[in-house]
């Protein structure tokens, strides 16, 4: 398969899914090992089609932690100017799979663009968006929990109850 074929698959299962085993099905050929070098940023456009389109937590997580989280890893300088864009969109999943990118990436997490993806959204008043910000730094706390500390001290009463208990559970 090329890499046009591979997308066109992951679209059409995508957008015509009747079930949301189909969807899942759709995430399963986006993260296959022989599609790995087409996580870069060329695949960005269709990352974002998917959270658009999917517009749910436990497809969006999936989309944000390993299509999105892999482009990131591998292509840090590329694709870290578009999340810092993501993290402003209009759209709350796209704002939400910004904030999770760098989940389970421990001493590989880059804390400014984490600080910055969430400093942008922490007034927002969606429960999505309150549990993924608590998410990322409850799972960066695990690498840096004195980090974790400052940034939920640095926010203040702005951070929700939600993340701030999400993000100290384990501390």
């Amino acid at each position: 398969a090329d890499r046009a074929g591979w997308e066109a698959t992951v679209r059409a299962l995508w957008d015509e899914a009747a079930y949301r085993e189909e969807r899942y099905a759709a995430l399963a050929v986006v993260r296959h090992r022989r599609a790995r070098d087409w996580l870069d940023p060329a695949s960005l456009p269709l990352s974002r089609h998917l959270v658009v389109k999917g517009a749910w937590w436990d497809l969006v997580d999936v989309v944000a932690t390993h299509p999105v989280g892999d482009a990131l890893a591998a292509h840090r300088a590329a694709v870290t100017p578009v999340l810092r864009r993501w993290a402003r969109d209009d759209d709350p999943w796209v704002r939400r799979t910004a904030v999770l990118s760098q989940v389970g990436r421990r001493d590989a997490t880059d804390p400014d663009l984490l600080r910055d993806v969430i400093g942008v959204n922490v007034d927002d008043r969606s429960f999505w968006l309150r549990k993924a910000i608590g998410w990322a730094l409850r799972d960066y706390a695990r690498t840096d929990p004195d980090w974790v500390r400052a940034e939920v001290d640095r926010h203040g009463v702005r951070l929700s109850n939600l993340s701030r208990r999400e993000a100290l559970r384990h501390l």
